[in-house]
């Protein structure tokens, strides 16, 4: 009985934190296993990955340390990480967040185009900035996209890596949707900035239409000219992660580059029942009760 107990109590810890609710439905294809969770005094709710069963955890834990390199408004901030030799895990702060495929089911069907530009051209400047440090996500997928009140973020950071890194090629990622492994990875090819931009453009295309691989006609037409070059089955046809940001919100008159992308993410952005969604959320975590912590009971 004791040891049941004492599983029991294991199973809602990672590291120091007490997991509190699965950020994803438990059916749903996703890069990596998420949780809200919170520190045992109760003053910190963090939002906490952890590898999928079958991932490399030295891979998982080195890349989530790289991850915390990439900085930026649209980029979920990595800011504690296991310590060497425990079972890999990091962790940022929490704030109200749905997954992209959540938010699609919450809609009741695809985003309206202004959702799909704003979340597009912010996601785009962040892998300009992550390429223009010789990083590739290498995952990107509508799992790895949170969307927040204030804009997106890209998760998901097992998967970030050196892009002139050596080592064995990825075929396989888990957990990612099919129709965002850009062809030259699923050959065998190593990730780099050309397969972000491709797995981009799969993101948008099911944030449009609900398919990663939807047909042409399916995509909005003013959408068509910016998301079909993307899904080039060539690397070099495909625009740069910069180029796609001016794509999706070109410049005017009175908007620079460093807010291109957030001057998308106007009042009404959104759609309303995603808002709702997101305040219940908020509403539930404030009322969530963790167990009380026992002395006896071993972390994860």
């Amino acid at each position: 009985m004791e040891q049941s107990r004492t599983r029991e109590e294991s199973a809602r810890r990672i590291g120091p934190y007490r997991l509190i609710t699965r950020l994803d439905p438990p059916t749903a294809t996703v890069p990596c296993r998420r949780f809200v969770a919170r520190t045992r005094d109760g003053e910190r709710t963090v939002l906490l990955s952890a590898p999928l069963p079958g991932t490399d955890p030295a891979r998982f834990a080195a890349e989530a340390d790289a991850a915390r390199r990439l900085l930026g408004p649209w980029i979920a901030p990595v800011t504690d990480l296991a310590a060497p030799g425990e079972p890999p895990w990091y962790a940022g702060p929490y704030v109200p967040a749905l997954p992209l495929p959540v938010a699609l089911a919450v809609h009741g069907g695809p985003l309206p185009e202004t959702t799909v530009r704003a979340v597009g051209a912010a996601l785009a400047e962040a892998l300009a900035a992550a390429h223009a440090q010789g990083l590739t996500h290498a995952g990107v997928s509508p799992a790895a996209v949170l969307l927040t009140a204030d804009g997106p973020r890209l998760s998901c950071f097992g998967a970030v890596r050196a892009a002139a890194a050596d080592g064995e090629p990825r075929t396989g990622l888990p957990g990612l949707e099919p129709g965002t492994l850009a062809p030259e990875q699923a050959a065998g090819g190593h990730p780099r900035p050309p397969g972000d931009v491709f797995a981009l453009g799969a993101v948008l295309a099911y944030a449009a239409t609900g398919h990663t691989v939807p047909e042409r006609d399916e995509l909005p037409p003013a959408l068509r000219p910016v998301v079909a070059p993307c899904l080039a089955r060539d690397p070099a046809e495909r625009p740069s992660a910069g180029e796609l940001m001016t794509a999706l919100a070109p410049p005017t008159p009175h908007r620079t580059v460093l807010n291109s992308a957030g001057s998308l993410l106007t009042p009404g952005w959104l759609p309303g029942r995603v808002v709702a969604a997101l305040a219940r959320q908020s509403s539930e975590l404030l009322a969530a009760r963790t167990p009380a912590d026992t002395a006896s009971s071993p972390r994860t």
